[in-house]
């Protein structure tokens, strides 16, 4: 059973840059594909970025692409999440997921992933 450990949220003007991580242990990370997601408050989670397991496919909701880039590092066992041209409508928690499965294929839907992080906040000022 893996255990996700999410880091380096904060506080970012408009335009700015953020790189949060997720730090998986207790399980072979190679196994996993990845993902984040996020919470605004009052809003249902959202998905934002998913990884294959060898890394290879990344997969991005309309919302973030072109401004987010999702990877990941089988050496350190983390998946990070590189957070670039901030809007304050990216203001929410993010947390990231993580899947077992045997192939090479992304997910997108909440029920898909076994494992979830306790996420970590992410504020935009305007």
């Amino acid at each position: 059973q893996v255990q996700l450990v999410e880091s380096g949220g904060g506080l970012v003007q408009a335009g700015g840059s953020l790189r949060v991580s997720c730090a998986a242990s207790g399980g072979t990370f190679d196994l996993y594909a990845m993902g984040w997601f996020r919470q605004a408050p009052g809003q249902e989670r959202e998905f934002v970025a998913a990884i294959s397991r060898n890394g290879i496919i990344t997969y991005y909701s309309d919302s973030v692409k072109g401004r987010f880039t999702i990877s990941r590092d089988a050496a350190k066992n983390t998946v990070y999440l590189q957070m670039n041209s901030l809007k304050p409508e990216d203001t929410a928690v993010y947390f990231c997921a993580a899947r077992l499965t045997s192939g090479g294929a992304v997910y997108t839907l909440n029920s898909a992933y076994n494992y979830w992080g306790q996420g970590t906040q992410v504020s935009v000022s305007s």
